[in-house]
């Protein structure tokens, strides 16, 4: 589904999968962190969008995500972020929190979304319009690609401010994610009410005591 031109390998993802339509795509953010909330992004683009970076965000240096959003937030018809925080992902799950957080930014859109495409393949009915799901879909579609950067771009940002909070987790690096220093940090100084209860905080071979 994508195209290459010239010597630089650029590939240009469709801008959707329905042109033609207001067609929203959603991706989310930190759905496997061990603190802070799941992001999630709506986005609808003009069809004829395009940029030569414009891809799954986890394929993009944060350089050229940092790049990326003011010109998707500048060029999109309609662009919104919805969260849910770890307390309610907690009472909710990782999996219904993450739909959640998708169908709250498809309420923020400014223009109400005629088709609704997601990345993943588990979604759940969002009033009376038509979705469908893509495996890898934010590597296959603009709109899907620009809520994938949307959504971790946000999501970054704020646990960046959380870092300020909470220095000693490593948050400015990790933003939240499993890696074995946070593992370490959370093992030296516990839990913060930031950290999701319901996950697997420590690796398996230490112990609290």
């Amino acid at each position: 589904m994508t195209k290459v031109s010239g010597q630089q390998h650029e590939h240009h993802l469709p801008a959707c999968y329905s042109a033609g339509v207001f067609e929203a795509g959603c991706d989310e953010a930190g759905r496997g962190c061990l603190a802070g909330p799941v992001y999630a992004a709506a986005v609808i683009l003009p069809d004829d969008f395009s940029h030569p970076w414009l891809n799954d965000s986890k394929k993009l240096t944060e350089k050229r995500r940092d790049i990326l959003r003011p010109i998707i937030e500048e060029q999109a018809v309609a662009w919104a972020i919805g969260v849910v925080d770890n307390a309610e992902i907690d009472r909710i799950n990782i999996l219904n929190a993450s739909i959640l957080a998708m169908h709250r930014a498809l309420d923020a859109l400014v223009v109400r979304p005629q088709a609704i495409i997601v990345d993943g393949n588990r979604f759940k009915n969002y009033s009376d319009v038509p979705w469908t799901t893509f495996v890898k879909g934010d590597g296959r579609f603009g709109n899907i690609a620009a809520a994938s950067v949307l959504a971790k771009t946000h999501r970054d940002e704020y646990m960046k401010r959380m870092h300020e909070r909470y220095p000693q987790y490593g948050w400015d690096v990790n933003k939240g994610y499993p890696t074995r220093a946070h593992r370490d940090a959370i093992a030296h100084y516990g839990a913060t009410e930031l950290h999701r209860a319901t996950f697997r905080l420590l690796d398996n071979q230490l112990t609290l005591f």
